[in-house]
């Protein structure tokens, strides 16, 4: 693809010695990145705002991991619900896949938390205290005067701080903002594992926004690691045109050369520090900063844009359109049916989770009023954030339940609750040894669940 001397021979974030060469990445300016700006604007309103709203007292989303309890857009998912959060995974997974395998990384560089972070905030915040990477990377080269002292202990307060209030919203996604809010206003020993979750947090976050940053993408992260297996030649990723652009020539009057003019500018923007014209590479996390570059260079010296653009391997050396391959076709195929399921078992799953099991010990009791009784017990979740109105009712009514101890009249929120109760027949209207029977679970007036349960009339 390439003869340029030593391409595609070197990793440009590793030094001679194997060390790590720190990032200086110069900041964009070009379609691509203010398109991203504003992205960025509405992706961080987003994050710091969805943990405070809440759909008929439940939070829109909650991933609290320690009590097994998952909310997304208002709905609760409990562990009575894993094959419905297994199926959702699943299409979540398949999600990822057919999307890489036509638009690659696009994901990472446009709404990746650690690339809107990482680039739109904290690199900003960089560029405006110590200046623009040029300027960093020249005034690290020297000995620090007093004031750039000042500089880098005021960065480092502001990313600290920065840190901090992301580990609250995040740990607000996990416990949600009541608990949140009760950590930061009563006493630290009453919510000590909370405060050290947010300390952990605030400090991992300010180790890779000030410190670790493009390691996370290029090292750390499974999903980088994945692309290099899921791409193929017709996936469209950040790529050099390197039939127009080679063999490069630093005169760009030279019309005998390619359009490269080997300004080196499209790797002095990019936040990984490869170079796009070695080709499609793990690193790349297809943020285009490349792309703007290069389209600012080539307009400098009167060339045509898009050098380096959105584009397949395929697009670049057939000159062709990408077509879908039988390999995409055949994962979107598996990915709209279970989506399919997915929406189904969402939209018949009902508010009350119940499990109704006969008590053990006894099949039937015969009562002297001439009647046989069978006993059940009836485990039952409500899932929802609000109390709910809750009875039982048969479909017999030669039928009655009896209950053992207080009956319940409405089920708490998020709450396993459980009763006992007796089935009541006249033996005179039982006409067979084991019948069935439908017990309906009501909220108010609405048939939340409806049970088959069987009930025992003789020996």
């Amino acid at each position: 693809m390439n003869d340029q001397p030593g391409f595609g021979d070197r990793v440009t974030t590793v030094d001679k010695k194997g060390k790590r060469k720190w990032i200086y990445a110069l900041q964009p300016k070009g379609k691509f990145y203010n398109i991203r700006s504003w992205v960025s604007v509405g992706y961080l309103v987003l994050f710091f705002t969805i943990p405070f709203i809440r759909i008929n007292g439940s939070p829109f989303f909650l991933f609290n991991i320690v009590e097994a309890r998952f909310i997304f857009f208002g709905k609760i998912f409990l562990p009575q619900d894993f094959m419905l959060m297994g199926i959702g995974m699943l299409t979540f997974l398949l999600f990822i896949i057919v999307f890489t395998l036509v638009f690659g990384r696009v994901f990472c560089g446009w709404a990746c938390p650690q690339t809107i972070f990482l680039e739109m905030v904290f690199r900003r915040i960089e560029f405006w205290i110590e200046g623009n990477a040029n300027k960093q990377q020249l005034a690290d080269k020297k000995n620090w005067p007093a004031e750039l002292y000042v500089r880098k202990i005021v960065k480092h307060i502001i990313f600290f701080a920065l840190s901090f209030l992301i580990a609250n919203t995040f740990l607000a996604y996990i416990i949600g903002t009541q608990e949140l809010f009760a950590i930061i206003h009563e006493p630290v020993a009453e919510h000590l594992g909370g405060f050290i979750a947010l300390l952990i947090f605030t400090i991992v976050f300010y180790a890779v926004y000030a410190f670790v940053r493009e390691i996370v993408c290029t090292v750390i992260c499974p999903y980088g690691r994945l692309q290099s297996v899921l791409l193929d030649k017709q996936s469209i990723v950040v790529s050099y045109d390197h039939l127009r652009g080679e063999p490069r020539s630093k005169k760009h009057t030279d019309t005998t050369k390619g359009d490269c003019i080997d300004c080196g500018l499209c790797v002095q923007v990019c936040p990984t520090g490869i170079d796009i014209r070695n080709g499609t590479q793990m690193e790349c996390i297809n943020c285009t900063a490349c792309i703007d570059a290069c389209n600012l260079m080539m307009a400098a010296v009167n060339r045509p844009p898009d050098l380096v653009k959105y584009a397949s391997e395929k697009n670049i050396t057939e000159r062709k359109k990408s077509i879908i391959t039988y390999r995409v076709k055949m994962y979107s195929a598996v990915l709209v049916l279970l989506i399919g399921i997915l929406t189904l078992l969402l939209v018949t799953r009902p508010l009350f989770d119940a499990t109704v099991l006969r008590v053990p010990g006894q099949t039937l009791q015969e009562n002297k009023d001439g009647t046989i009784s069978n006993l059940y017990r009836i485990k039952i979740v409500n899932k929802n954030y609000l109390a709910r109105p809750y009875h039982l009712v048969l479909n017999n009514e030669d039928a009655k339940i009896t209950f053992l101890g207080k009956q319940l009249d409405s089920l708490k929120p998020v709450t396993e609750m459980e009763e006992v109760f007796f089935i009541t027949v006249p033996k005179e209207k039982i006409r067979k040894r084991k019948d069935f029977y439908e017990l309906r679970v009501m909220s108010g007036d609405d048939i939340i669940q409806t049970k088959k349960i069987a009930f025992i009339g003789e020996y």
